[in-house]
Parts: C-alpha cells; structure tokens; sequence
C-alpha cells in the first residue's frame, strides 16, 4: 500500500471505489500543526474535478496502468478510433473521454493511452501543446498598437482563438491544449 509520500501528478488512484487521476498536489507543513497533502482529483469517468485533503503519511490506493502509444485514426457518432502503434489493434474511446481534446484533435495524431490492468482504457495522455494550420484571418486594424491587440483566427479543427496581429492565413502555431492559448508560431 502506498501513501501520500507517493502521490505524484498522473498518478492513477482508487478513491472512494472510483478511478481518479492526480491533476495537481501540494505538500504543506504549517507552522502548527501535522502536516498535509492537498490534492485535485479528475474523475476518470465522468471528468468531474474534487479536491481532497490527506494528513501527511495516509494510505493511498494506486492503481496500475500501462501506457500505448496509439494514433488517432476517425471518429464516427459518440465513438473514436485509435489504433495502438505496436499491435495494430483497433480501439474504440467514447466521446466523454475525449471532450477537452476535441477542439485540438487532428487525424494520424499520436498520443499516450493508459490502460487499466484490467485491459480496459483508462485516460488519454494528451500532448500539453499542438501544431495546428490557421485556415481563416482577417488583417488586423493598422496602426492599433497601443495595448496588449489580438485577433480571432480559426485553425484547421474549427477552433477559434485570439493571437497577435501578425499571424497571418496558412501559418502554423503552436497551441497551449490545457489553457487553450496561443504559445508561439511553429
């Protein structure tokens, strides 16, 4: 059995007889008192976020998954399909898996899957930046310099997002998947 000395982020735990990946922890030792580790949990199912809070020292309950390397192939309904790089094999993820990674997902993309010792998949393991194709721009307004000036652009999957002015039509840049943000061009 495991404790909080454990618990890193990705960390996939049995928490209250439910799959709950560790988004982001903190160890704090006050001045009174014991010591304790806050933790945000991500509900694997139904993607819900909690926090919680452990006394330093608690058992935890990890559970064991393995990561694929897999490539997304389509998606057709409420289904997706990836095809694990090494076997071939085809899987099929539901919609509800992948809801904050539509808007960046692009055909032949390749990305982590965690499966369950079960066999039974578990969570995606997106990459925290994409490259995506800026299909539509408009110029922005000449001469408007004087603050922080963005424009609304929108890339090769229909997401639309503010970047600097000079990002012109068929550039690519390079997006923040977690924030949703422009980082730079690519």
């Amino acid at each position: 059995m495991a404790t909080t000395a454990d618990i890193r982020n990705g960390l996939v735990i049995n928490f209250k007889n439910d799959l709950y990946r560790i988004v982001d922890f903190q160890h704090v030792k006050p001045g009174k008192g014991g010591a304790f580790v806050r933790a945000k949990l991500k509900n694997i199912k139904t993607g819900r976020v909690i926090d919680n809070t452990w006394n330093a020292g608690s058992s935890i309950e990890p559970v064991r998954v393995s990561h694929r390397k897999v490539q997304y192939l389509f998606g057709s309904g409420d289904t997706y399909t990836f095809m694990d790089n090494e076997s071939y094999e085809q899987l099929e993820l539901p919609k509800s898996m992948l809801e904050d990674y539509l808007p960046y997902l692009l055909e032949n993309q390749e990305m982590e899957l965690m499966i369950h010792e079960d066999g039974s998949p578990v969570d995606l393991d997106f990459p925290t930046s994409v490259v995506l194709e800026v299909t539509e721009s408009h110029d922005a307004a000449r001469g408007d310099t004087a603050g922080a000036v963005t424009k609304e652009v929108q890339l090769e999957t229909g997401l639309r997002i503010q970047v600097p002015p000079f990002i012109k039509q068929g550039e690519r840049i390079k997006i923040d998947t977690r924030t949703g943000k422009y980082l730079e061009r690519a």
